[in-house]
């Protein structure tokens, strides 16, 4: 079983002033990973988190840091996680009628505000069940125009740059890791790897998102449709269930520790058919993912998960969820291709980060686009469970 043998502490097991998620529902068996120990160059860590992006391409980060290394600081970025929190609820609070003058995709931007229902979860049309609000880097940090953004969240800029900050220092050190294991061609080594391909200061669909999801009914719903993520690396704060990998064949899940002495029909274990399983929360760490450029650029030794969100299950679902995200992708102009000896060339190697990244968000919210929204799902799965 692929899940870790670092035991969690007792007072970290669950988060404050909401309900447990529930030992009665079928898990993903993440590895955790510590980050003071990639930060040391402990070889046996390294390698726990090169199998983590080569299997399943998902694990936790515990960010619980001794001190800072430069300005990577796991410790600053869980502080910074808990404020933006707040932030966001501020901002979810306020009158539609006001958030969706914020809304840009009409304009072709993928930034700013995405209402409830405004994204497709499917080819059938069926509408999402989520607010986002996302936040270019390239705007905090005043690398591209200032985009119109509500009053309230205005006053948060010092947050913002230590968050982009302390999330990007951490992704570099995901994709320093990746390097020294992948097979890359001279001239990538030579250019820097692929550090060099996702540097802060240069322009990148890079972004803070915000999400909210009302209390949801306990049924087969899917409130985010399933996808892979479009970019490099993903961090992830949650606090309440719903998010859902999908596992291959090779790859069980952790069964869950007690049955639902309800009895009858248990539409979150039903939810788990097909290979689907939950990732639980914990406190002290974020969720780590692999997107779709670094498929392309390891020729699919890396991988980019499957997942999808539906209700937090049992008692977790009567709660309103909010997540944060933080997005590393490629710089705008990076062409995603292969990067490694023995690759194979692909059609979509003419195609740059942001045409990409283009493509498939606006694509999630245009029915008529739905078909050219898809990304690496096809060999995600590696021969596993379709």
């Amino acid at each position: 079983m692929l899940h870790s043998n670092y035991a969690l502490s007792p007072q970290l097991a669950s988060f404050p002033d909401l309900p447990p998620f529930p030992d009665t529902v079928p898990t993903a068996p993440l590895l955790r990973i510590s980050l003071q120990r990639l930060l040391e160059h402990d070889c046996e860590e390294e390698e726990r988190c090169w199998k983590a992006c080569c299997d399943l391409g998902f694990f936790y980060l515990d960010l619980r840091t001794k001190d800072s290394a430069g300005d990577v600081n796991g410790e600053a970025l869980l502080q910074d996680a808990d404020q933006l929190f707040e932030v966001m609820k501020e901002f979810f609070d306020l009158d539609i009628n006001e958030k969706v003058k914020y809304d840009f995709a009409d304009q072709e931007s993928y930034f700013g505000y995405k209402g409830y229902g405004a994204g497709i979860v499917d080819s059938k049309g069926t509408r999402d069940r989520n607010e986002f609000y996302n936040i270019s880097k390239d705007d905090i940090l005043a690398l591209t125009p200032k985009l119109p953004a509500p009053d309230i969240l205005n006053s948060h800029y010092a947050l913002y740059t230590s968050y982009i900050n302390s999330s990007h220092s951490i992704c570099r050190v995901i994709l320093s890791l990746l390097s020294t294991h992948l097979p890359l061609l001279p001239s990538s080594i030579q250019n820097g790897g692929l550090p060099a391909l996702h540097n802060l200061h240069s322009i990148s669909g890079d972004q803070i998102r915000f999400v909210k999801a009302p209390p949801q009914k306990q049924d087969l719903a899917v409130a985010l449709g399933e996808h892979t993520d479009f970019g490099s690396v993903t961090v992830l704060f949650n606090r309440l269930g719903g998010l859902q990998v999908r596992l291959p064949d090779y790859i069980d899940a952790i069964p869950p520790a007690s049955t639902d002495k309800a009895g009858g029909l248990d539409v979150n274990n039903t939810l788990c058919a097909n290979g689907w399983a939950y990732v639980r929360p914990l406190p002290g760490h974020c969720i780590v993912n692999l997107g779709d450029a670094l498929v392309k650029f390891s020729n699919a030794r890396l991988r980019s998960n499957i997942h999808r969100v539906v209700a937090p299950p049992k008692e977790q679902g009567g709660v309103t969820r909010y997540s944060l995200v933080y997005f590393c992708r490629p710089e705008d102009d990076v062409k995603l291709g292969c990067l490694v000896e023995g690759g194979e060339e692909q059609e979509e190697e003419c195609v740059t980060a942001k045409e990409w990244i283009l493509r498939r968000a606006l694509g999630r919210r245009r029915i008529d686009e739905w078909e050219k929204s898809g990304g690496t799902e096809g060999v995600s799965m590696r021969g596993g469970k379709k």
